[in-house]
């Protein structure tokens, strides 16, 4: 057989997902297991090699037919040098993550961040299959995004390129605190996390709104709340959408992509999210920035991570 295949590894604080995929960003086998960080960087850096080799051998393929592997991971990375700085979720410090790799898999191995992954996922083998430039959000407890240019991840010097979530975007006088430590950032008004923040701000000031009568409020409870027609729920629901629609607005003038692609929990809600945002976009970009330009869901789920690690070297 002399097929290529490429691994990749989602790093994640609790579970390791591999998978392999073909040339063409096809996902063709997965497999996953503890991460179990607390045992150290190094033991880290064994099991993830393990879990390479083992998904190799339960795979039709042969180890030689390995290209590369790569590994999406949150924290601060040197991405060229393939060198973890920091990893907060796994409390891991100056690592050699590349290196040590390619010492024991001997094939080449590429790092880079997961919102960076995603966004390579959904552009090799999802929502972004057959686009060269297409720029995707991740709609979580936060707003993470990806840049893709001429079908290559763009992180810019530092490795800080596509940082979406903290596009200084909402005006001083509506702006909060972002845990980044600037204010008023994409992120503090459309995630999930700022959607529930302004519904239960809304519940406090007395708004009359059916979100008052839950204990927890969810920001699928928020997007339930306006399919059911509560107003308040799509006032909040079209802010978050405004200021995604506007950010996109920007992106538009500067990168000129041929395709947004939205993902995460929040992506899920569908329509409501989605109109408002396409008018928001239409109305604050130039004709010629956003003729043929669409914005749609992203279509790997759990899975664009590691699609996206595994075409790290390969793209």
């Amino acid at each position: 057989m002399s097929e290529k295949i490429y691994v990749g590894v989602d790093l994640g604080g609790t579970t390791i997902k591999v998978g392999i995929c073909d040339a063409e960003g096809n996902l063709k086998q997965t497999y996953e297991g503890p991460t179990k960080a607390e045992e150290g960087a190094e033991a880290g850096m064994e099991r993830i090699a393990q879990y390479v080799r083992t998904i190799v051998e339960q795979s039709p393929y042969e180890w030689e037919q390995v290209a590369g592997v790569g590994a999406g991971m949150a924290g601060f990375l040197d991405i060229p040098k393939g060198f973890i700085k920091f990893s907060n979720n796994l409390d891991w410090h100056n690592v050699p993550a590349k290196e040590i790799l390619e010492a024991k898999l001997g094939v080449p191995v590429a790092i880079n961040n997961d919102a960076n992954v995603a966004a390579l996922g959904e552009a090799w083998g999802g929502a972004g299959r057959g686009y060269a430039n297409c720029v995707c959000y991740t709609l979580g407890t936060g707003v993470g995004g990806g840049i893709i240019i001429n079908g290559k991840v763009y992180e810019g010097f530092g490795g800080m390129a596509g940082e979406l979530g903290h596009m200084a975007i909402v005006p001083d006088l509506e702006a909060i605190n972002c845990n980044c430590g600037q204010k008023g950032c994409l992120e503090t008004v459309s995630s999930a996390t700022g959607i529930v923040r302004m519904a239960k701000d809304a519940v406090e000031r007395g708004d009359r709104t059916s979100l008052a009568l839950i204990e927890k409020i969810t920001a699928k409870d928020v997007f339930d709340a306006g399919k059911a027609g509560d107003e308040v729920a799509l006032r909040i629901i079209n802010r978050a959408a405004y200021y995604l629609g506007r950010s996109m607005a920007s992106i538009a003038v500067v990168v000129n992509p041929q395709r947004f692609i939205i993902g995460g929990g929040v992506s899920k809600a569908g329509d409501i999210l989605f109109e408002p945002i396409r008018e928001i976009f239409k109305k604050y970009t130039p004709e010629h920035a956003q003729t043929g330009v669409d914005i749609v869901p992203a279509s790997l789920g759990n899975d664009a991570g590691v699609v996206g690690a595994a075409g790290l070297t390969l793209r």
